[in-house]
């Protein structure tokens, strides 16, 4: 059973660096694909980085130039490094797992979900 625990939320100022990690465990982490997704509060889960096991990624356009998704295959880890946040980046923060082949932005393609770690901006 694959497990995906994020960590590294919280509440920071606009203009901050945050970065979030994800753990992953229970199956062969190298050969998937990974994301990131937030969801705001009465909205919908929106995408924002996937990157393949080589460290091919794509990012929405609404984070590019700011955010930057990356992995560590031998540690079984994802990670988000978030420049110069904006309020408008506040929302909870999940980490996801394809185990398909594309670099997906749509969510129903990711199988497996953390349960998610808040980052709140203020202005």
């Amino acid at each position: 059973q694959v497990q995906l625990v994020e960590s590294g939320g919280g509440l920071v100022q606009a203009g901050d660096s945050l970065r979030l990690s994800c753990a992953a465990s229970g199956r062969t982490f190298g050969a998937f694909v990974m994301a990131w997704f937030r969801q705001a509060p009465e909205k919908e889960r929106e995408f924002v980085a996937t990157i393949v096991w080589n460290g091919s990624a794509r990012t929405a356009d609404s984070v590019k130039g700011r955010f930057t998704i990356s992995r560590d295959n031998s540690k079984n880890m994802v990670y988000l490094q978030m420049n110069k946040v904006e309020p408008e980046d506040t929302a909870v923060y999940y980490c996801a797992m394809d185990t398909g082949f594309g670099l997906s932005s749509n969510p129903r393609d990711y199988e497996y979900w953390g349960q998610g770690t808040q980052v709140t901006v203020s202005s």
